[in-house]
């Protein structure tokens, strides 16, 4: 009995991982998607971001599901950290960079932070309305 559900305790986690890898796919090719229609259309904008435009307004108009995304979104958010210690250990071999205009860097690390921390709640304010059907 006990090894029926570790058994199927194991397979529920393959399922989720594999649901999640194929899910980070779709992500990326509406990624791709952005970053062809960006270089097509020659604009002066990540294509990564017209790529989650595209995917936001498909969600929107309820084209693509969220069931489609939401295991391996949640999943990059989670591990989104990890995505950053590549950039942080560039920025140290930039130290001159640092010296001449650090203050100004951290002005705008500074204002960029604080907007996508005020963006976010109010985002995770609106879904947490939406879901419970309180959306004016």
């Amino acid at each position: 009995m006990m090894r029926r559900l570790l058994h199927k305790s194991r397979i529920f986690k393959l399922r989720k991982a594999a649901t999640a890898l194929i899910q980070i796919g779709v992500l990326y090719f509406f990624s791709l998607v952005g970053s062809y229609l960006a270089e097509l259309l020659h604009l002066n904008f990540p294509g990564s971001l017209i790529g989650m435009g595209i995917l936001f307004i498909l969600l929107r108009l309820k084209i693509v599901s969220f069931k489609w995304v939401d295991i391996g979104g949640n999943w990059l958010l989670t591990e989104l950290l990890l995505f950053f210690i590549p950039s942080v250990v560039a920025i140290i071999q930039y130290g001159q960079f640092l010296h001449q205009d650090g203050f100004d860097l951290f002005f705008i690390i500074l204002i960029g932070t604080v907007t996508v921390m005020v963006s976010s709640g109010l985002t995770a304010e609106l879904i947490i309305r939406s879901k419970r059907g309180k959306v004016s």
